[in-house]
């Protein structure tokens, strides 16, 4: 249990059995009536964003989420393999966890894997991560329609918008977060 003074963005709670990871808050003294909190949750299972307001001092439970180190190994059917660093445990993770992070998952690539429990909530990777490209087109000089950029796909099977002067065989970095090509990577 917490009260909303204890309120930190990134905390997870448990209202009504759901759980919400606090994306930001704000404490509210209006000249008349109590103080509040106005808060915007977003669930953590499903990435739905809600706004919510509690009084000042209401307690509130608070979710045990154990972020741990893990290497992703394989896919296994649908499911994702990923081995804990520390213990060498293998735990399979549902597509619905891994979300958009499949994108640029390799193997033997390292993720922060949250768990409730023994449920897996989401699998959150590195800022950026290395990717090779397996292919784009040659890149035309004085092509400037699509902004100086052209499609490229990697390794994994996403496509990145890449500058027009990368080309296939070549290492990028990429951001995980939104899937923006950052820069090339010098071997």
């Amino acid at each position: 249990m917490a009260t909303t003074n204890d309120f930190k963005n990134g905390m997870t709670l448990d209202l009504d059995g759901v759980l919400w990871n606090i994306v930001e808050f704000q404490h509210v003294k209006p000249g008349k009536g109590g103080a509040f909190v106005r808060s915007k949750l977003k669930n953590v299972l499903t990435g739905q964003v809600v706004e919510r307001t509690f009084n000042a001092g209401v307690k509130v439970d608070t979710a045990n989420v154990d972020k741990r180190e893990m290497t992703y190994l394989y896919q296994d059917g649908s499911d994702y393999i990923f081995m804990d660093v520390e213990t060498y445990d293998q735990i399979h993770v549902a597509p619905a966890a891994v979300g958009e992070s499949k994108d640029y998952l390799l193997e033997n690539t390292n993720a922060t894997v949250a768990m409730h429990g023994d449920t897996v909530l989401y699998v959150e990777l590195p800022a950026s991560v290395e990717l090779e490209i397996t292919y784009t087109e040659p890149g035309i000089q004085g092509d400037r329609s699509t902004g100086g950029t052209k499609p490229a796909t990697v390794e994994t099977g996403a496509t990145v918008a890449v500058p027009l002067f990368i080309n296939q065989g070549e290492k990028i970095k990429v951001d995980t977060r939104d899937g923006r090509y950052i820069s090339r990577v010098s071997s």
